[in-house]
């Protein structure tokens, strides 16, 4: 695995369950006992099958309201959730299983023709006692997307007035009243893809308050950050650097590198594998180098 200790998500709030610490788990490396792994996962996906049914009456009475055809929906969330992966549970990571979610959109008479009177689009299916039913995706984007992408692309299917960029100076973006950092992806609904593109990245961050893990190290506040932790990825692979930071002045130290992460998604989907300690970084760096400066600003 080759983890570097700054990157590791000690799981304090899971630690502070009552059941959790019945276990007497060694901080920070500790692995919580395999049958009670089993047990939080069941727990877990219990609560996803819960919140999928939910949204399957939600959407049957957009049907039954007779909206479904000037409604557009998009099904998100705001992070994932580990659930033993790399030896960590919660959300306090820069890795894939914490930082993707899900993004479905639907957009009436473009992803779905217009329902015909007294059909459904959404028609609510029970798993459980219909069984029969299987799922398939309509169409799934390979190309690395972002949740900033959401606001323009929506506000575009819907015909309000283009969005401007933010400026290339962040101090700048609270002289402007509304404006984004997200990529108008309309055009996605209406062209096929032209392959995978390696130029497209998705960007996250995460902060620390030490190179080890201690009580803080998931949630540090503003004042205790001395490390943050930038991540980069596209279709091929993840590669973030965990490097000095100032809380004061909000800026990074670029040679103040206290560990690195490269995972080869094609071979290496679950991130398992870091080879970040036996690779020549300068195709990466030119590569971060050349992003346009409002995406590249949290490294300046």
């Amino acid at each position: 695995m080759f983890l570097p200790p700054v990157a590791y998500n000690p799981w304090t709030d899971v630690r502070k369950r009552e059941d959790v610490q019945k276990l007497n788990v060694s901080f920070p490396y500790g692995p919580i006992p395999k049958d009670f792994q089993l047990r939080i996962r069941q727990h877990y996906y219990a609560a996803v099958s819960y919140m999928d049914a939910q949204v399957g009456r939600l959407l049957a009475t957009l049907d039954a309201l007779g909206l479904t055809d000037s409604t557009m929906v998009v099904f998100t969330s705001d992070h994932g959730w580990s659930l033993g992966e790399h030896g960590e549970w919660a959300k306090y990571s820069n890795f894939d299983v914490v930082t993707r979610v899900p993004l479905i959109m639907f957009v009436p008479g473009v992803t779905a023709p217009h329902s015909s009177p007294g059909e459904s689009t959404f028609p609510f299916i029970d798993i459980l006692t219909q069984p029969e039913y299987n799922f398939t995706n309509a169409r799934v984007i390979q190309n690395t997307v972002e949740l900033v992408d959401v606001f323009p692309t929506l506000s575009s299917l819907a015909s309000l007035p283009e969005l401007k960029e933010c400026p290339e100076v962040p101090e700048a973006s609270s002289q402007v009243k509304l404006c984004t950092e997200g990529r108008n992806l309309t055009k996605t609904f209406f062209q096929p893809e032209k392959g995978k593109n390696p130029d497209i990245m998705a960007f996250s961050q995460y902060p620390r308050p030490s190179d080890a893990p201690q009580n803080n190290s998931d949630l540090p506040d503003l004042q205790d950050i001395k490390v943050m932790g930038y991540s980069m990825r596209n279709w091929a692979y993840r590669y973030t650097l965990w490097l000095g930071f100032n809380p004061r002045t909000f800026k990074v130290n670029l040679t103040d590198v206290h560990g690195g992460e490269l995972y080869m998604l094609e071979d290496d989907p679950r991130q398992d594998d870091n080879v970040y300690e036996g690779l020549d970084h300068v195709m990466l760096m030119k590569k971060m180098a050349s992003l346009p400066p409002v995406r590249f600003d949290w490294l300046q």
